[in-house]
């Protein structure tokens, strides 16, 4: 086990570039990503940083000469030969051979393409724009090397004392979090907290921790490198990347209204089983649902990822039941926000309504909330979006409208097409 705090003393991170590998990403990335390069390779796609957190001025925390150096590096990866025959030759959600060979060749030859970055008022405009399999390859690595900078900026005014004690108290406070789920009964939980790690190193001990710690109820992690290196399952589905952009090239109100259904369309024609996780909230559960055809009520669950996680679970069993579904052979996976006080009452309340999983994000891998003066290490919401697709914005509405995102006029737009009304505003945790 790498002692984390002796090798950030010792080396300053010089020998640890922020993102190792093009497999240091979300496997729902590489799953969306093979489902793009079959059905819109050549849609030209525009991708931002937006930092939801506007008190953490980003421009002031992080060197920029760093961050490009960082990001430099990221272009310069390709996959190793390893990596490769891990993807191509290991068991996914139960299928051999989940990646297409054509896929696999294209991915084999894969460089990322160009980013663009400037400063203004504090903050980073970083923007990646390209072939849309290409640039939509970014978001994680970009995010992860951005919260991994601000956490060293930090670091580096810390002696080798501070150090051992903040990650002592780090790991305490994370294996007090273990203990706890320990106690719950049937528990699934998964690492879903790639992009908005503390580092790579840390995210990689959260989820040793959690092999040990939980046994069965850990049921893998997002990372597909650390799945790889730690021989654990490699966990995740679709984003809301897909039904966005998949709207901006809608021609009209109609084609707008159906876009959502027609990206999973795309979808069950490639997976099946668990990987028929629909994602409701992009444009609204509500009216997501209500019009959403009979095919999909057949699917395996549904992910909870934005507005009130039990309202949006109890949306779900009721619009099952009016579907002719038994609820309780149905998923439902709660991936917003969360920590141990809200996983354990969740579950409570719907373990055995539903079944009922749980992708831990921020709150596991990048929990240092208290533990320096200032609170400099805690979490931030930070994302990278799809912001246009060939020239015409892209729109989010969310369950949560402090999650909203797109022009205001376009916004108006959706939400009339999408029927969506008033909205509950709710914190953004991370």
């Amino acid at each position: 086990m790498v002692d984390i705090a002796t090798r950030v003393y010792n080396h300053k991170w010089k020998i640890d570039p922020i993102v190792r590998s093009l497999i240091d990403t979300d496997f729902y990335k590489l799953l969306m990503c093979q489902s793009v390069f079959r059905n819109k390779p050549d849609t030209t796609v525009t991708f931002s940083l937006i930092n939801r957190t506007k008190s953490i001025r980003l421009a002031e925390v992080i060197d920029e000469g760093e961050l490009r150096e960082q990001l430099d590096h990221i272009r310069s990866l390709s996959l190793t030969r390893g990596e490769s025959t891990w993807l191509r030759g290991n068991t996914f959600y139960g299928k051999r051979q989940m990646f297409r060979s054509d896929f696999m060749e294209w991915f084999e030859n894969l460089r990322l393409p160009p980013y663009h970055l400037e400063k203004r008022d504090g903050q980073f405009e970083l923007t990646f724009e390209g072939k849309w399999p290409e640039v939509m390859l970014w978001e994680i690595p970009a995010l992860a090397v951005l919260m991994e900078l601000r956490s060293r900026a930090v670091l580096a005014e810390m002696g080798r004392f501070e150090l051992q004690v903040l990650y002592a108290r780090a790991m305490t406070q994370l294996w007090q979090k273990v203990e706890t789920l320990r106690n719950v009964p049937d528990l699934r939980i998964a690492d879903f907290g790639t992009r908005r790690r503390h580092s790579f190193l840390w995210q990689d001990w959260c989820v040793q921790a959690m092999i040990e710690g939980l046994g069965d109820k850990f049921v893998g992690t997002s990372n597909c490198l650390i799945a790889k290196n730690r021989d654990v399952e490699a966990i995740g589905t679709n984003a809301h990347e897909l039904p966005m952009v998949y709207a901006a090239l809608a021609d009209s109100d109609e084609e707008l209204a159906r876009a959502p259904y027609d990206v999973l369309s795309d979808w069950q024609e490639e997976h099946d089983g668990n990987l028929r996780i629909i994602l409701p909230d992009t444009y609204g559960t509500r009216g997501f649902l209500a019009h959403a055809p009979d095919w999909l009520a057949g699917w395996t669950g549904i992910r909870v990822d934005s507005g009130d996680p039990a309202e949006g679970a109890e949306i779900a069993i009721a619009w099952w039941k009016s579907r002719g579904e038994d609820p309780r052979e149905k998923l439902v996976i709660f991936s917003d926000g969360l920590d141990v006080d809200k996983i354990t009452e969740l579950h409570a309340q719907f373990h055995d309504r539903v079944r009922v999983s749980f992708g831990w994000g921020t709150l596991l891998t990048n929990d240092f909330r208290g533990l320096v003066p200032g609170d400099a290490l805690a979490p931030f919401s930070l994302v990278c979006k799809a912001a246009a697709a060939n020239g015409r914005p892209t729109v989010k509405l969310s369950d949560n409208p402090r999650k909203a995102m797109g022009p205001a006029d376009q916004v108006a737009r959706y939400k009339k097409v999408f029927g969506v009304g008033e909205q509950a505003e709710l914190e953004v945790v991370v």
